[in-house]
């Protein structure tokens, strides 16, 4: 598909969100002050054409209220309107940052490992409910390993992909990075999705993408003020909750010790600290003992 046609959609996905709900007169205003317009108005027929087009590549439906002839971004379920509100989000960034180039130097971007390769041909394979075989370099290992996968679904967390599934060879369900993906192909064969896998249940006593089978904990921290204001902005799990003080605040959480979790913990340094389980505590102080030989 053209690049000019996608930014179209994008362009029309952006601006229906940022006013939320907008007729087709003041539309075609707005379409007429974007560059994208080429000073050209947006016939009727031509914004139906670009409605149906963001249904099918984005499955974002925008919709007419009849009572006001506005048109809106339809919210739908819970798991969809997720993916539906991430979809508007990285649309939006797209157009905003394709209507930039004149700048283009004074516009700082993470240099990130890019899942466009990989991640289509998996959504295909999750669709189907068909294997996937992929060759596997893991940081561990010293070549890479051929890997036969039941796909059960995908994640994204710092902006890496993931896909968790079932190895065919030991029966376990593992996680792979995309990035770290290589001859990905589909196989003819089929699985069904097990029953007692549910996607948005598997992670949720954890934080980050590595899970474990040790039941949820208590945890407290005592954040120092500024750190807390990052942590209300950004909350680290959904279970979170303050209680604030003069000086610090406390936040408890219900999550697994995992290594994603620690690893995060550790980032903060000095401005947090872990009153509880005790084992989180001995964890964090092991590794930080450790870490102060290297420097002795």
């Amino acid at each position: 598909m053209a690049r000019n046609l996608i930014n179209r959609y994008v362009w029309l996905v952006d601006t229906i969100s940022r006013y939320g709900r907008i007729t087709l007169k003041d539309l075609n205003k707005a379409w007429l002050r974007s560059d994208i317009s080429e000073g050209k108005p947006l016939a009727r027929r031509t914004f139906f054409h670009y409605r149906d087009g963001v249904e099918e590549m984005f499955d974002i439906n925008i919709q007419c209220d009849k009572s006001t002839f506005e048109y809106y971004i339809a919210n739908t379920g819970d798991s969809s309107a997720r993916l539906q509100s991430w979809l508007v989000d990285s649309v939006s960034m797209s157009g905003m940052l394709s209507n930039a180039h004149d700048i283009s130097e004074r516009i700082m971007l993470e240099n990130v490992p890019s899942a466009r390769e990989h991640l289509p041909v998996i959504i295909d394979a999750l669709k189907q409910n068909r294997r996937i075989r992929f060759s596997y370099k893991s940081y561990t290992r010293s070549l890479p390993t051929v890997v036969a996968l039941e796909p059960y679904f995908v994640k994204i967390f710092k902006q890496l992909w993931y896909v968790i599934g079932k190895n065919v060879k030991d029966g376990q369900v593992k996680t792979y990075s995309l990035d770290r993906i290589s001859q990905l192909n589909i196989l003819q064969d089929t699985f069904e999705m097990p029953d007692n896998i549910n996607p948005p249940e598997f992670f949720k006593d954890c934080f980050g993408i590595i899970t474990n089978k040790n039941s949820a904990k208590r945890i407290v921290l005592r954040v120092e003020p500024t750190q807390a204001k990052y942590f209300r902005a950004l909350p680290l799990h959904s279970s979170q909750q303050e209680e604030v003080h003069d000086n610090y605040s406390i936040f408890t959480y219900k999550m697994r010790i995992t290594y994603d979790l620690k690893e995060e913990l550790m980032s903060h340094g000095a401005s947090i600290e872990v009153l509880a389980p005790q084992e989180l505590k001995t964890l964090i102080r092991t590794e930080l003992e450790q870490a102060l030989k290297n420097y002795q």
